[in-house]
């Protein structure tokens, strides 16, 4: 009996040599992590992953092109408690300086230390570099009560017409 992926690859094979269709099983995997991105008010984003607890904080599109140029990031040191809304950095751009706000409640568990030397990774569209630390939740039901996408941009509008 076939099992996992050599079941479903089995049931490929028939179905490629059959004319009729074929159900396919169906394999569940072990762990279902759900990948959530929620925004604040003051533009700031927080992609959360079910499966590790663990959020990471950047800013967002809108506070990016807002700020112009980065020329310095401070961060807040790896081990740090945070709260949800407590102050844990600040930007420094060629137009303005801009405080960051934990958007959720936990412990720092790795900052951008690329950051250090290179600032102006904030500007740069790729989520992958561009990002300011990683917080493992305290309470993940907090990512619930932030922004969803559709929402901030709602936000984002009414600010820009004000």
């Amino acid at each position: 009996m076939f099992t996992g992926r050599l079941c479903r690859a089995a049931a490929l094979s028939r179905a490629r040599i059959s004319s009729r269709p074929v159900a396919l099983p169906f394999v569940r995997s072990a762990y279902r992590s759900i990948v959530t991105t929620r925004y604040t008010t003051d533009h700031e984003s927080v992609v959360f992953d079910t499966e590790t607890g663990v959020g990471t904080i950047s800013i967002t599109d809108y506070a990016q092109s807002s700020l112009g140029d980065v020329v310095f990031v401070e961060l807040p040191n790896v081990g740090t408690t945070v709260n949800q809304g407590d102050q844990i950095g600040a930007i420094e751009s060629v137009k303005a300086a801009s405080d960051i706000y934990a958007p959720v409640s936990g412990i720092v568990e790795e900052i951008n230390k690329e950051l250090d030397d290179k600032p102006g990774l904030l500007n740069k569209v790729d989520d992958e570099k561009g990002w300011l630390c990683k917080v493992k939740l305290s309470n993940p039901s907090e990512v619930e009560g932030l922004l969803t996408a559709d929402a901030y941009k709602a936000h984002c509008e009414s600010e820009g017409s004000s």
